[in-house]
């Protein structure tokens, strides 16, 4: 079971940079995370999600891949192309994977503008080292809420909220 944690900061930066401490930790192995997006609220009251992953992009490229497939096989590869790409960049579109796009935005109307959030959903991690691996961020951000239990909930508050 995977665990949702999020971290408020008060400025817009400071949640883009933990997701990278995080992912630069994925990939030595010592957290896997299912999502990882930043949430900001810009001066106007504009709320804005950046995935990690642009699902548009990702289904246009595999649509375009499937349509030349299927286009060679039907002897017209640039119309295959075109329209696969076409169709899979509108599937990516409408695709919501990890956490729900519509929480995030609900949440992050609550936030104070020019601030940001990091929303993660953790499938596991070595929790003694990655709360290490986020000491640069001590003071920085409060723990918004938790699907962790009141233990690991109060272990990372020690580690992220301390002054």
């Amino acid at each position: 079971m995977s665990n949702l944690i999020v971290v408020v900061f008060d400025d817009e930066t400071t949640a883009f940079e933990m997701r990278t401490a995080l992912v630069k930790m994925q990939k030595e192995y010592l957290i896997e995370m299912e999502d990882a997006v930043v949430v900001t609220k810009n001066e106007a009251g504009k709320v804005q999600l950046h995935q990690a992953v642009n699902l548009t992009a990702a289904g246009a490229v595999g649509g375009g891949f499937w349509g030349t497939l299927i286009g060679l096989i039907f002897l017209n590869p640039l119309l295959g192309a075109a329209v696969g790409a076409g169709a899979g960049a509108i599937s990516g579109m409408l695709t919501d994977i990890g956490i729900n796009d519509k929480q995030m935005k609900e949440l992050g109307e609550s936030f104070q503008p020019g601030s940001s959030a990091l929303f993660v959903l953790v499938r596991r991690a070595t929790e003694d080292k990655v709360l290490e691996g986020l000491k640069d961020f001590a003071g920085k951000g409060k723990v918004f809420q938790t699907s962790l239990s009141k233990d690991d909930e109060d272990g990372l508050r020690a580690a992220l909220e301390k002054v």
